[in-house]
């Protein structure tokens, strides 16, 4: 019930464009085959291979379609993150949890350790110091500002996100539409119906941050060249999407546009576990790569399993204690090459001059 009112059964289409990389068909293949050895799931999977079979899913989808191939999966959806987060900020203040906010009393700058390495609690940045017996961090891609030596085996990657205003008929003429997955250009789903943006994210091998061997967001990403900012080979994409799927929106601006930040892994696997050395004082929740958010509603389980335990026993969300180079462009899901994200300030910058 908590988890209920923000979770919308749209369908999911599955697909690559007619000139996807290999990399692309693989994994939509592989998708496939495991979504159909589910036997909840396997009679809700369709296969699509021209223009009329996306439409008879997806009416709203009025593009060519040229070369689309892929699949339906009916038992599947998406959730609405922002709505699903007050939920449980209001549901835990009901049952006693007390949030501590704000830039200054809330903003944790370090982490408190005694002589024995064991972690005391946290300092924030009005200079008070919290105690604690068990310090929980669950930082997404500012992980490593508070424990270092997690950024020796993760990364802070972006992606490129954009909207289109849509007026109350077109957010109503897409209301239903199935999550779309284009796997070599973008995806999309159903526009907010309180704000009226249509979402849209194209796919790739993002963007990181590397100073002094770390990556982190910048520290403030919200101002500067990269203030609504996506990279051109990004807008390319979805431009591109958008014609070949929704044509009359393809030429639309793209308003409230930014990158957005996750804590990746090498191999997407995510880190539940407790930092050696800290005699089990700080668990870290980590390595989410961008596809953590489905898991909310049963995360918080395997935490509550990792503290009574005192110990992971799964090996692939354990700590690591080697250095993973790469940093996840093997990743089955993503399509090309990270780039670092002063070669995108440059081209912003390019791109600004060009406009004055």
């Amino acid at each position: 019930p908590l988890f209920g009112p923000y979770y919308h059964e749209t369908g999911y289409i599955n697909c690559v464009f007619g000139k996807a990389p290999e990399k692309a068909v693989t994994t939509l293949n592989k998708n496939r085959s495991s979504v159909e050895a589910h036997p909840g799931l396997r009679d809700g999977v369709k296969s699509l291979g021209s223009p009329d079979e996306f439409r008879k899913y997806a009416w709203q989808l009025t593009g060519p379609l040229e070369g689309f191939k892929g699949y339906f999966n009916k038992t599947a959806g998406y959730g609405h993150s922002g709505n699903a987060l007050k939920a449980v900020y209001n549901h835990c203040a009901t049952k006693g949890v007390r949030f501590i906010l704000g830039e200054q009393v809330g903003k944790v700058t370090s982490l408190c350790y005694d002589g024995s390495g064991r972690c005391a609690g946290l300092e924030t940045a009005d200079g008070l110091k919290h105690s604690a017996a068990l310090t929980i961090c669950a930082l997404g891609a500012n992980g490593a500002s508070l424990v270092p030596s997690l950024g020796k085996f993760t990364v802070a990657r972006s992606w490129s996100v954009a909207h289109v205003q849509l007026t109350q008929e077109e957010c109503d003429l897409l209301r239903g539409i199935p999550v779309t997955n284009v796997r070599d250009l973008g995806f999309f789903f159903e526009p907010d119906p309180a704000t009226k943006l249509f979402k849209l994210c194209p796919l790739g091998a993002g963007f990181t941050n590397t100073k002094n061997g770390i990556s982190l967001p910048p520290a403030n990403p919200s101002s500067g060249p990269l203030q609504d900012f996506i990279p051109y080979e990004d807008e390319q994409k979805l431009r591109q999407l958008l014609r070949e799927t929704i044509p009359w929106m393809a030429d639309r601006p793209f308003v409230d546009r930014k990158l957005c930040w996750f804590n990746d892994s090498k191999d997407s696997e995510y880190l539940v576990d407790f930092v050696p050395g800290t005699n089990k004082s700080v668990v870290v929740l980590s390595g989410d790569s961008g596809h953590g958010f489905k898991m909310m509603p049963i995360f918080g389980k395997w935490v509550l399993d990792l503290v009574n335990n005192g110990k992971q026993t799964l090996q692939r969300w354990q700590w690591k204690n080697s250095d993973q180079a790469g940093w996840g462009n093997e990743v089955s899901w993503r399509v090309g090459t990270a780039k670092e994200l002063h070669e995108l300030e440059e081209e912003s910058k390019r791109i600004l001059k060009a406009r004055l």
